[in-house]
């Protein structure tokens, strides 16, 4: 059969509103995809709808449809998307509504199932991570919009190619595949440059979205619409493949896909193939995320200018601490930010900052108490007292974690465009999450000289959460720099470049096909992103970070 070109339209709540357009316009596709959903995102739907029952989907994405709706008919292009959020049923009616007014044709169904607040006393929201093949009953039933709650990213892909293609649950190899490029598409434009190490090699102003070309055996090839920004290479897919993964079994609810059997290579300008995958029965059991209010946080940054920078902060941190003394919040973060230079020529350039955090169940202890002690100060503290802005009254924050439930505790439902509803029946074969055996490393470097210098000089990398976690992925780009790295960037080394880890669980795993080690730091981010635990909630630049270290280098790879 043909191979299916998928292409993808939106990697987040809020991307490029004009990629819908551009994917359609741009060269052929059979589907297009969008992703919406994050841990974050989820929380902020369910605040949503907490507000509004009727709400609880990603709003942008019936405006961008409006403006699209009639050419991706005329072209014969399906759209899945998990824009439906907590909301499913309530976007596909949104959805048929707005296409009878514009008078198109369409046939709209979703998915659902994956909505297990009510058996989680506290939880906001609580959903099961679902795969593709309520994806495919939609498609096979002739759907021309099909959408979803929280299924896994790539389920938006493997559901249109197991529709297409006619695979079965048993088809781990191919689904595994798909796994892998719906895995590349999902966050749209970090597969074409977009927040790549490497960015400097492409003109990523305003890169392209990305697509692929699947085929019947899964494999499949990653490209872009020609004339469009950005780049597609090796790295970039590398990057992307590696991004929020952890070890090289990688479960799903559909397939459990080896990590260490994708092979990439590059099969022309802008073109690379994915080969070679395999996949094994999924695990027993469901992921479902979790989100639920964890309290409320204020924050307030002072600005430290000039001469005695850690005298001025320990004098307004001891002025803090006192009128706080009575009634102190449950957790209470400092952080000395030194941005400031010696004998600078700006202002800003001559002042640190010092950001305080505080978290507490009540909302008074970290609202109007912290603001009324630290605007008291404007008069009585260091000199040039000022912050950056006021605090306010505390906001709540959230706190996201993973449980997970047997497959059969969800009613994963495909619910056609003319009212059916189909029940996705739980895979038959399952296989627990079995570590895999470390793979042999490759011979080490020969001793030579060495140059002491920034790691991202030799290695790229990618970072990103999940949940509490935080992984890093670091590749090399060449096989002389893979065989050094393999062997030098231990888990000791690695808690020694980035401190902030040194306390923490930190797991090493080997992929050697991709030339890449991905680094698992249990723990850095708190109670996940809504916590916002650290500076970089979502461990976004800890890749980055780790990248500018320095260490010894052979100079052979300089």
């Amino acid at each position: 059969m043909r191979p299916l070109r998928i292409g993808n339209f939106s990697g987040f709540y809020g991307d490029r509103a004009s990629a819908l357009r551009e994917m359609l316009t741009g060269g052929e596709v059979d589907v297009l995809t969008g992703d919406y959903l994050a841990e974050l995102t989820m929380l902020i739907l369910a605040r949503d709808r907490l507000k509004d029952p009727a709400a609880g989907y990603a709003r942008t994405f019936p405006r961008q449809l409006e403006d699209c709706l009639g050419l991706a008919h005329e072209r014969g292009v399906r759209i899945v998307t998990n824009a439906g959020g907590l909301n499913p049923a309530g976007l596909a009616d949104a959805v048929r509504r707005l296409a009878d007014r514009l008078g198109i044709p369409v046939r709209v169904a979703h998915v659902e199932g994956d909505d297990l607040t009510a058996a989680h006393p506290g939880a906001l929201a609580a959903h099961a991570y679902l795969g593709g093949f309520g994806v495919a009953q939609c498609l096979r039933a002739g759907a021309d919009v099909v959408i979803t709650g929280r299924v896994t990213d790539a389920a938006l892909v493997t559901g249109p190619a197991a529709a297409h293609f006619g695979w079965t649950p048993a088809d781990h190899d191919r689904l595994a595949g798909a796994v892998v490029a719906g895995h590349v598409l999902e966050c749209g434009t970090q597969a074409t440059g977009g927040n790549y190490s490497f960015f400097g090699e492409g003109d990523v102003r305003r890169p392209g979205f990305p697509l692929a070309e699947v085929h019947a055996d899964g494999s499949s090839v990653v490209a872009k619409h020609p004339g469009t920004g950005g780049f597609v290479d090796v790295g970039t897919v590398t990057a992307q493949l590696l991004y929020e993964t952890g070890g090289a079994r990688y479960a799903g609810p559909d397939v459990t896909t080896r990590l260490d059997t994708v092979r990439l290579r590059r099969e022309g300008p802008d073109r690379v193939r994915i080969e070679g995958v395999r996949g094994e029965a999924p695990p027993p059991t469901l992921k479902v995320g979790l989100n639920r209010l964890g309290g409320f946080r204020n924050e307030v940054v002072f600005v430290l200018t000039g001469l005695d920078i850690e005298a001025k902060a320990a004098l307004v941190r001891e002025q803090l601490t006192d009128a706080l003394a009575k009634a102190p919040p449950a957790d209470v973060r400092w952080e000395l930010v030194r941005t400031d230079r010696a004998d600078a020529d700006t202002e800003e350039t001559a002042s640190a900052l010092l950001r305080l955090v505080v978290r507490d169940p009540d909302q008074q202890v970290v609202g109007r108490a912290l603001s009324g002690a630290a605007v008291e100060l404007a008069l009585a503290s260091y000199p040039g007292f000022h912050v950056l802005e006021p605090p306010g009254k505390g906001a709540p924050y959230g706190v996201f974690e993973d449980v997970y439930v047997p497959h059969g505790a969800v009613d994963h439902v495909a619910v056609l465009h003319d009212g059916r509803r189909i029940p996705v029946p739980a895979p038959q074969e399952t296989r627990p999450l079995d570590a895999v055996s470390p793979p042999p490393l490759p011979d080490p470097l020969p001793p030579g000289p060495t140059r002491y210098a920034p790691l991202g000089l030799v290695a790229g990398a990618r970072s990103g959460d999940k949940g509490g976690d935080a992984n890093v992925g670091v590749w090399a780009r060449t096989e002389d720099a893979w065989r050094w790295l393999a062997h030098t960037l231990t888990t000791d080394r690695f808690r020694r470049l980035l401190p902030e880890s040194r306390d923490l669980p930190v797991t090493r795993h080997v992929l050697p096909e991709l030339r890449a080690l991905n680094f698992v730091v249990s723990g850095v981010l708190g109670a996940g992103v809504a916590s916002r635990h650290r500076f970089d909630p979502q461990a976004k630049a800890l890749g980055e970070w780790l990248r500018s270290r320095h260490l010894e280098i052979p100079e052979t790879l300089l």
